[in-house]
């Protein structure tokens, strides 16, 4: 079995491993049945993960993983906003 782990380092000096193991070969990540394309990661212009093929995956979400914190954790902001529906 391929590894589909990442060793990320974050500019906060947060480091962790990011598994997309269960992204891997689903939807537009089947192009990763290519272990080699895989491989080709980049760090995009935002900071995001980017490989060929329009892929790429948001800094936060690795960033939440990689920590186990939530979107609110995160971005204090969102407890702020109380909806009632």
């Amino acid at each position: 079995m391929q590894d589909y782990r990442l060793d990320l380092e974050f500019d906060d000096g947060v480091r962790g491993v990011a598994d997309l193991t269960e992204l891997a070969g689903h939807g537009v990540f089947a192009a990763w049945n290519d272990y080699e394309a895989f491989r080709m990661v980049a760090i995009g212009s935002e900071g995001e993960l980017v490989w060929a093929g329009e892929i790429d995956l948001c800094p936060d979400a690795l960033y939440m993983q990689v920590t186990g914190r939530s979107p609110e954790d995160v971005f204090p902001a969102l407890k702020r906003h109380h909806i009632d529906a």
